[in-house]
């Protein structure tokens, strides 16, 4: 008996042991922000002193991609999976889908998710009223906690900025006039993070930061004023921007503060390219107009920063690509998390990057770009491509078009392959060639 007790005693302070080596995540996606607004990469428009400096400390990876709307790149984000495997409508993730939340949750890490939903119900009454509450109810992702802004329907959402309307784990948070909604999307991560420092946890804080309207924040003066409900990007944009950085500075500073900073992997991430009511500057002279819901890289290219102090060779720039479908295996390997084998992933792991080694870089990223059906969306058409570090090949009814984004970057001028040389018509079949396995099965 003495002996079973102490086999017991040293089994449980192993596991404990073990759990508490495992690091904390907290990953942090940004609402509409390409990667020309942070200084870390050449924009000059808006000061992001706090992401500039996890960058020179961390690793920045310079050709990570997203899909162009924030849903398409939220499915995949959270489910592992391209969007042609698991897609319902804009504003809907599928209610039987497996989230990082429920792996993380499983694995026994401590899980909070904070800030935006907007998955559950997207459509107004007047509009496709059958997909209205087709979507997966925030309490059923797999995250033991939830501080969220549209958990329900479009028409009752509110407000995400001044007095916003947010659910806490089933109940409306009341008391929120005079407060503006991100202050206490990070209050609430500052909080969870404090009463699970002992134990492992998973953060994830898909921020309403920048996403319109382009209201003031409360370093503005306008809100000092009492004027916080006006929209206008070229007077606040900006003010967005910079204090999107000063949060993502305070759940800095807190992990600090408990102590656990070193063994934290903090991940900053975009879900797709600035508004186009947006032109930034950049520090070689180009303007750039933001591309949200386009299908070139301005719609694309999104920063991806990532800052791990115990287990990273800090303050490097990394080039390979990057795609929204690799977060869940880099997660998971991270918190040595075995990928679920009865569920099908898309990504790679870009972990031994971070770590400093070569890893296994992709050859190129795919997008599966589909924002219907969705209010506000007609017009809009379903897109799938692929892309490397120079061609990107469309797949659309069957044809095929074929561009060089290195001296075409609005993609208007479609490669001729009967005049191109060998090297471009060996990309154009190898992308070809890849693209044709991108079916569900």
């Amino acid at each position: 008996m003495i002996l079973r007790i102490f086999c017991i005693s040293v089994f449980l302070t192993s596991f404990h042991h073990a759990a508490s080596d495992r690091p904390n995540v907290v990953l942090i996606m940004a609402d509409d922000l390409g990667m020309e607004a942070l200084g870390c990469y050449g924009g000059t428009s808006y000061q992001t002193p706090h992401l500039d400096r996890l960058a020179e400390e961390g690793v920045r990876f310079d050709d990570a991609h997203a899909v162009p709307l924030c849903t398409p790149t939220r499915v995949a984000l959270m489910t592992g999976k391209y969007n042609f495997r698991n897609w319902l409508a804009f504003g809907i993730l599928d209610p039987e889908a497996k989230t990082f939340g429920h792996w993380f949750s499983d694995a026994g890490y401590k899980t909070c998710m904070s800030g935006k939903w907007q998955l559950r119900s997207y459509n107004p009454p007047d509009y496709m009223p059958e997909w209205r509450n087709r979507g997966m109810r925030a309490e059923d992702s797999g995250f033991n906690e939830y501080f969220l802004w549209h958990t329900e329907h479009t028409e009752d959402k509110s407000s995400r900025y001044p007095d916003p309307r947010i659910q806490s784990n089933g109940t409306y948070v009341k008391d929120t006039k005079g407060k503006y909604g991100p202050d206490l999307y990070v209050d609430y991560i500052n909080d969870f993070m404090e009463r699970n420092s002992e134990e492992p946890f998973f953060v994830y804080y898909p921020m309403a930061l920048t996403h319109g309207p382009f209201n003031p924040t409360p370093d503005s003066d306008d809100w000092l004023n009492g004027n916080r409900f006006e929209s206008n990007p070229d007077k606040y944009f900006g003010d967005m921007v910079e204090y999107m950085d000063k949060l993502i500075g305070l759940i800095d500073v807190k992990l600090g503060e408990l102590g656990i900073r070193e063994n934290t992997i903090l991940i900053f991430y975009g879900d797709n390219g600035t508004p186009r009511e947006v032109t930034s500057k950049m520090r070689d002279g180009r303007v750039i107009i933001g591309g949200k819901g386009l299908n070139n890289r301005r719609g694309t290219h999104v920063p991806l920063i990532v800052n791990w102090p115990g287990s990273q060779a800090g303050g490097r720039v990394v080039s390979d690509l990057v795609d929204t479908t690799d977060f869940i295996p880099t997660l998971l390997e991270a918190a040595s998390i075995p990928l679920p084998q009865n569920e099908i992933f898309d990504g790679r792991s870009f972990l031994p990057q971070v770590k400093g080694e070569k890893g296994n870089p992709r050859d190129w990223v795919f997008i599966h770009h589909d924002p219907l059906p969705g209010h506000n969306k007609i017009g809009r058409s379903l897109s799938r491509w692929i892309q490397n570090k120079q061609y990107q090949l469309f797949d659309e009814t069957g044809h095929h078009h074929f561009f060089d984004y290195t001296t075409d970057p609005e993609l208007l001028h479609p490669i001729d392959l009967r005049n191109a040389n060998d090297e471009t018509k060996a990309a154009h079949a190898k992308l070809k060639r890849a693209m044709a396995t991108m079916q569900n099965d």
